[in-house]
């Protein structure tokens, strides 16, 4: 992905910068896990920011590296398409096509709340399209563009949105149908929410590394992503207490 030259520690969280003499909203940076006060950031100035580590909202794959009896967050991967949306779905340690979705804009949007709704998924891992150079495309910037608008929807519920490196995923999922006997004239109206299995495949594997974390630029809704949905004590365990503390203040 597109962040991954730069990072050390293997994740990254995009953030609003706050100016230090006003708290107007400027653009997103990006801040990398392991930093201290010599923070590393993409643009040349450093301001004062709402600081959020990974640790803060830690996605599922992350959750379960570091409590392997946890079982809560179900996850939605997303094959984005001009056309077609793939949607896969992970359940614990099942991970499967599940649809795919001739939709788009607002439409598109709302249906993958409605599907997350069902599923009961608190995160959206989407495939950002990176070429074989390791560099981003026009259809990268589509995506983050779609991304970002999803990302307001989703966190008015406490939903995250996450972008993964998608390079190779197709033909990952090309290969899984034919291994799998799915037949050829079946392939072409699937293989998009294959594609979408191997994005969460790839996440899981890596337990969340080098993931992009989507924040809106409205502190209310990071603040409603932080707290995450509503729980249901019969199905969530109790977590480590480093999972659900408050914001941090940097001080630099």
């Amino acid at each position: 992905m597109v962040f991954m030259q730069h990072q050390a520690a293997g994740f990254s969280i995009q953030l609003p910068l706050l100016s230090p003499c006003n708290t107007r909203l400027q653009h997103p940076t990006t801040l990398y896990k392991g930093t201290s006060s010599a923070l590393r950031y993409k643009d040349s100035y450093l301001y004062r920011i709402r600081a959020l580590s990974i640790d803060e909202i830690p996605p599922n794959a992350l959750r379960r590296k570091q409590n392997p009896n946890w079982r809560g967050g179900f996850s939605l991967g997303i094959d984005l398409g001009m056309s077609r949306t793939g949607v896969a779905l992970s359940k614990g340690f099942s991970i499967r096509p599940l649809t795919v979705l001739e939709l788009r804009g607002q439409k598109l949007e709302l249906r993958l709340l409605d599907i997350a709704d069902e599923e009961e998924a608190d995160e959206f891992i989407i495939g950002l399209p990176i070429s074989s150079d390791g560099k981003e495309t026009s259809q990268s910037n589509i995506v983050r563009s779609v991304a970002g608008r999803f990302a307001v929807r989703a966190a008015e519920r406490g939903w995250r949105v996450y972008l993964q490196n998608e390079h190779g995923t197709s033909t990952e999922a090309l290969n899984f149908m034919v291994d799998m006997g799915v037949k050829k004239s079946s392939r072409q109206g699937k293989i998009d929410a294959y594609a979408a299995m191997m994005v969460l495949e790839r996440y899981f594997t890596l337990s969340g590394q080098g993931i992009e974390l989507i924040l809106p630029k409205d502190l209310g809704l990071q603040e409603k992503i932080q707290q995450g949905p509503p729980k249901d004590v019969d199905f969530f365990p109790e977590e480590p207490e480093d999972l659900t503390k408050g914001y941090l203040v940097s001080d630099t």
